[in-house]
């Protein structure tokens, strides 16, 4: 599927046709849809019988094939966490799956493309986040980009290219993916049946395919229990509240979300945003559906306090993914926002 906003894109791309490089590396923000345009580029190189603008037919053999996932010939190198989620893994009987790619997933690539593709010499390999790999992966990587395979397209997806090794992007051709404009957004929005698409908007950063998913999802439930939670606060207990919340994050209903500590290290961030947003006078940008709770909360509250929540959240989040005991910081995350928000009252 080629969303609206990469209509441009595509169409440069489709130009090119096997003529372009063996190597792409897709550039952008995260939840503008990069990955699905990915997916868009190796769906056309493996289809039999491309449209006229370039795009995979849907109902050749090879399309059948990528569809129901089984396509020998297309590799997509994940993270184990995204692996896990995709195939509905349950995480307290598989144990905590990495958030990065590992270096034998490379080394059974590289065993793989060593062989015959299974229909002709066009292969597939879509790497996606890129930045998920540590030096020696993307080293074992860059060995294929060095001496690629015939027949064989890299696509590499990232959000943070400067977090990649310089030779690994100086071997692949850049693509920087544009933002979407907010009317495209919203439009594309609406054919999706989402409702008030200007308030997931401004969730996800104007982002509309995570504002897609989002408001689709069961995430959706996820960020109106984190909505309520949140603006009980500071007149419920924070400690009860953590420990509400460190069951939650453990409940297999969290866990098929996708809300685990990291998202919701997120979410606090952009709640700590608009809470500092507001005490400043602007306008809130993320919880737009909350903005009369968080006037209340910012009332008399200095500002200096209400922004000290902000780098505390962005403390939160350097360490969310990897808590030594998430209970103990979830605790200490909001007794600290509970003083900000009592302490920085002006008299």
């Amino acid at each position: 599927m080629i969303l609206p906003w990469h209509d441009t894109l595509w169409r440069r791309l489709a130009t090119a046709g096997e003529r372009g490089h063996h190597a792409l590396l897709f550039c952008g923000a995260a939840g503008g849809g990069k990955r699905l345009f990915a997916e868009a580029v190796a769906a056309a190189r493996l289809c039999d019988s491309p449209a006229a603008d370039g795009q995979a037919c849907g109902h050749c053999e090879a399309c059948v094939w990528r569809i129901a996932g089984t396509h020998p010939d297309l590799f997509r190198i994940v993270p184990e966490s995204d692996e896990a989620a995709e195939e509905g893994a349950d995480n307290d009987k598989d144990g905590a799956k990495s958030r990065q790619i590992k270096v034998e997933q490379i080394r059974q690539l590289q065993e793989a493309l060593t062989k015959k593709g299974h229909r002709d010499e066009r292969r597939v390999v879509l790497v996606d986040p890129a930045e998920a790999m540590n030096a020696v992966t993307a080293n074992g990587l860059l060995k294929l980009l060095e001496e690629p395979p015939v027949g064989v397209l890299f696509l590499l997806v990232t959000r943070a290219p400067d977090r990649l090794l310089p030779t690994l992007r100086s071997r692949a051709q850049r693509w920087d993916f544009p933002a979407s404009d907010s009317r495209t957004a919203s439009a594309w929005l609406a054919t999706q049946g989402v409702k008030d698409a200007e308030a997931w908007l401004g969730f996800t950063g104007g982002m509309p395919v995570a504002a897609e998913e989002v408001a689709s999802g069961p995430l959706a439930a996820c960020r109106a229990r984190f909505l309520k939670d949140i603006g009980s606060l500071p007149q419920r207990d924070p400690v009860e509240l953590a420990g509400t919340w460190d069951t939650w994050l453990r409940s297999k209903d969290a866990q098929a979300a996708g809300f685990d500590m990291p998202r919701l290290a997120d979410w606090l961030l952009r709640w700590y945003a608009d809470i500092g947003a507001a005490a400043l006078g602007a306008p809130v940008r993320y919880f737009r559906d909350a903005e009369k709770v968080i006037a209340s909360l910012v009332r008399g509250v200095v500002a200096e306090e209400a922004l000290g929540c902000y780098n505390d959240g962005l403390n939160l989040r350097r360490v969310a993914a990897h808590p030594l005991n998430a209970r103990l910081l979830l605790e200490d995350t909001l007794l600290r926002y509970c003083r900000r928000m009592a302490t920085g009252r002006n008299a």
